[in-house]
């Protein structure tokens, strides 16, 4: 029996891991985070890279993304359950806080923009709906290219400036003015590159309901989300 599907897309920091997760607790679904495998594979294609050549780990230039994936799959990257939603192993262990960090931040996009990438985690985010799991999942072309056929499409937004200083936050760092300018100018210049690029680009789908967090109350985002969706999917 196929799972039902909520998609939950938006541009970096504008709240989407952590709405799919609350909105996925309240309902008894399971979240799915889309960027956890990208930043999965990034992380396989560094440690191939810094294998091969000690000091770099520019994993496209060194290895190429068919031999990533080989070795994303020889090594075991997988989505574990881990309570409402899934976490990410590698070799036997968790690399959720590894996955997260500033290295693989910065090579995430770049990885994630290839085809055949794009392609390989798409089949497997597929393959647990398939397998009667109810999911959100989070992620910048759920709604467009990963499940269109999603009975729920919810697209969010805030400020650049919103959404930076929830980035600082995140990390634990004050939000100053340098700071604050720095990390909006970083989500400026990822937001152009992922809407502009030619494979499965940063968009709204065309039925996705609008969400701006930017005044919103957290508990207030997420009992909109469940609001909308409760009447769709009913008592699953």
């Amino acid at each position: 029996m196929k799972g039902g599907v909520i998609a939950i897309d938006g541009p970096s920091a504008s709240g989407k891991s952590t709405t799919a997760r609350a909105v996925a607790e309240a309902l008894g679904f399971a979240h799915l985070d889309s960027g956890s495998l990208y930043r999965g594979v990034t992380l396989v294609g560094m440690r191939e890279a810094a294998r091969r050549e000690r000091g770099r780990k520019d994993p496209l230039a060194v290895v190429g993304a068919e031999a990533i994936l080989r070795a994303a799959e020889d090594r075991g990257l997988m989505l574990q359950p881990d309570g409402a939603g899934f976490a990410a192993y590698l070799e036997g262990a968790p690399v959720d806080a590894e996955i997260r960090g500033a290295d693989v931040t910065a090579r995430v996009s770049a990885v994630s923009a290839v085809p055949v990438v794009r392609e390989w985690i798409n089949s497997r985010l597929r393959a647990m709906v398939r397998a009667g799991r109810d999911v959100v999942v989070d992620g910048r072309d759920i709604g467009t290219v990963v499940f269109p056929d999603a009975e729920l499409k919810i697209f969010l937004t805030a400020t650049p400036e919103a959404r930076a200083g929830r980035r600082i936050n995140q990390r634990g760092a004050p939000v100053d003015a340098g700071r604050l300018e720095a990390e909006t100018a970083a989500l400026a210049a990822r937001d152009q590159a992922d809407s502009s690029r030619a494979v499965a680009p940063l968009l709204a789908a065309a039925d996705a309901i609008p969400l701006d967090t930017t005044a919103i109350a957290f508990p207030d985002q997420v009992r909109f989300i469940v609001e909308l969706a409760r009447p769709i999917f009913g008592q699953r």
